[in-house]
C-alpha cells in the first residue's frame, strides 16, 4: 500500500504542470490535483501494480477536468479565472529565449481546452497518441486532428506575435 502511495505522490509535479496547462490558475490547479488524489486514494484498488500510476492519474484528473467545465457551462460562468495581480505585470526579460518562452506559453493558453490538452498530453507529458487518447477519452484520429488543429493555431498566433514584437516604436 505504501508502495502505491509513494508512486502516486511521484507524480504530482507531472499531474500540477498538467492542471496548470488546463486552467490557467494555480489555485484551481492545485485544487485539480487535490481532487484528482482525493479521488485515486480512494479507489486505490483499481490501480494496478506494476504499471506506472501516471496514465491512471492523468485519466482522473481529465474527466475531473471535463465535470468541472460542464458545471462552470451549465451555471454560465466564465470558465478562465483572471491572472493573479502579480501575474498580470510585465518585466523586461534578460534573455530572447525567455521572452520566446513566454509568448509560447502565451499562445498555448490562448488556444482551446481541447486542443491544450491534446498538445500538453502528447508535446509536453510524453504520452504516445494511443495513451493520450485512452486518457483523454477520443479515438487516436481526434486526438491527431485536434494536436493537428492546436499546432496550426499555436503557429498562427506566434507568427502574430513575432511581428507584433518586430515592430518598433520610433520617437521624434
Amino acid at each position: 500500500m505504501d508502495d502505491k502511495r509513494a508512486a502516486i505522490l511521484s507524480e504530482i509535479p507531472r499531474l500540477r504542470r498538467y492542471a496548470c496547462s488546463l486552467l490557467r490558475d494555480r489555485d484551481s490547479a492545485d485544487d485539480l490535483v487535490q481532487d484528482c488524489l482525493e479521488r485515486a486514494l480512494v479507489r486505490l484498488d483499481n490501480w494496478q501494480t506494476g504499471e506506472s500510476p501516471r496514465r491512471w492519474l492523468f485519466t482522473i484528473m481529465h474527466h475531473l477536468f471535463i465535470d468541472q467545465m460542464r458545471k462552470v457551462n451549465r451555471r454560465g460562468e466564465a470558465a478562465m479565472l483572471p491572472l493573479e495581480a502579480g501575474e498580470a505585470q510585465s518585466a523586461p526579460a534578460d534573455q530572447v529565449e525567455t521572452i520566446a518562452s513566454r509568448e509560447i506559453l502565451d499562445a498555448l493558453q490562448a488556444i482551446g481546452p481541447d486542443r491544450r490538452a491534446a498538445l500538453v498530453m502528447v508535446a509536453i507529458e510524453g504520452f504516445s497518441y494511443a495513451e493520450a487518447a485512452n486518457i483523454l477519452g477520443v479515438p487516436a484520429g481526434t486526438l491527431m486532428s485536434r494536436i493537428a488543429r492546436g499546432r496550426e493555431e499555436l503557429r498562427s498566433l506566434l507568427d502574430d506575435s513575432s511581428r507584433r514584437r518586430s515592430i518598433r516604436i520610433v520617437e521624434r
